[in-house]
């Protein structure tokens, strides 16, 4: 298999493995990709082994092109179908080679995903391409696993705060500037989280996300904590042990998301539809009367009134409906 570029679309792609495994038990599933998602690929028992694809490298495609052919696979199974990834699917000398028949790639081809563009969410459109190759799709799931030391670092900051504490993570990493809601939206909604479920907020950071989670804490006082540094491995250890998660559309969104976190994910730039948290326990939120919603830029050109006029109730009202449809009571 071979998925390039962001960690969240590379999540959303492991729906594909164990309808794989379903219809071929004794296939052995190699996966290319790059290095921010090799780790997470890594840890998941249905994968044979990860490749890493590295961009910076001019001579890379030659390089794999080679290695992929002396590993002599029977399929290639291409979910980004980009110029390079069409190169290497070309070059495998597989037998059968699918991807999307999108223009100047489909000669890299012999089987061919749906040609639709922004029509399904990501988690659906890898389920269709399945079954428009012929293989059945009996599972709907994404499959990821959080690694024992992430799971035994998350044991030991629950352990050494009060056992008597329930968290809900506030997660406000992510990788646009104009999907990353601000601070003092994430503390109004960590706020009014305490008190109407006495919830203490776990603000969840890794690198780069420092100064918001900061800005948060300071904010909320004794009613949030904030986690230690976390890689992205780990923060999926600590969101594992919350009550739910709030989040940016984001990888660590569709990281905590995938591992049955219940996730209400906030949206401004992006449309939820395409690329929300994925499967039937999560929900999303967004200012759907702003005129600029669903802008898709990467930088906001106005003042991030999507998340800063985002009301507060309207947010509360999705936390609620995320707890009934999961049946938690507080």
């Amino acid at each position: 298999m071979i998925k390039f570029r962001g960690i969240g679309d590379v999540i959303l792609s492991t729906v594909v493995l164990k309808n794989i495994k379903s219809q071929y038990p004794e296939a052995v599933i190699d996966f290319l990709t790059e290095k921010p998602s090799a780790q997470l690929l890594k840890e998941i028992p249905l994968i044979n082994e990860v490749l890493v694809y590295n961009f910076s490298n001019r001579f890379e495609i030659a390089s794999k092109i080679l290695e992929i052919r002396r590993r002599k696979y029977d399929l290639v199974i291409d979910l980004y179908s980009n110029p390079k990834s069409a190169q290497i699917t070309f070059g495998s000398g597989a037998k059968f080679r699918a991807g999307f028949p999108y223009r100047g790639r489909r000669y890299a081809y012999n089987l061919y995903g749906p040609a639709e563009r922004g029509k399904h969410h990501a988690g659906e459109l890898h389920l269709l391409f399945l079954e428009k190759i012929g293989i059945e799709v009996k599972h709907r799931d994404q499959y990821l696993v959080v690694s024992k030391e992430a799971t035994e670092k998350a044991a030991r900051f629950f352990d050494s705060h009060s056992v008597n504490l329930k968290y809900c993570a506030l997660v406000p990493g992510g990788g646009w500037e104009s999907k990353r809601c601000d601070p003092v939206k994430f503390a109004e909604i960590g706020t009014k989280i305490y008190e109407k479920y006495r919830l203490t907020s776990l603000i969840l950071w890794g690198k780069g996300d420092f100064d918001e989670a900061e800005e948060i804490k300071n904010m909320m006082g004794d009613i949030a904590v904030l986690s230690p540094e976390t890689s992205f491995m780990e923060m999926g250890g600590m969101a594992t042990g919350c009550v739910f998660a709030v989040a940016n559309d984001s990888g660590p969104m569709h990281f905590i998301s995938a591992l049955s976190v219940p996730t209400l994910a906030l949206h401004g730039p992006t449309d939820p539809a395409l690329q929300g948290p994925y499967g039937k326990k999560h929900q999303t939120v967004r200012l759907d009367e702003l005129d600029c919603i669903c802008c898709n830029l990467l930088k906001c050109n106005r003042k991030h009134e999507c998340f800063l006029n985002l009301p507060v109730e309207r947010v509360m009202s999705k936390i609620d409906l995320l707890l009934t449809q999961n049946g938690i009571n507080i």
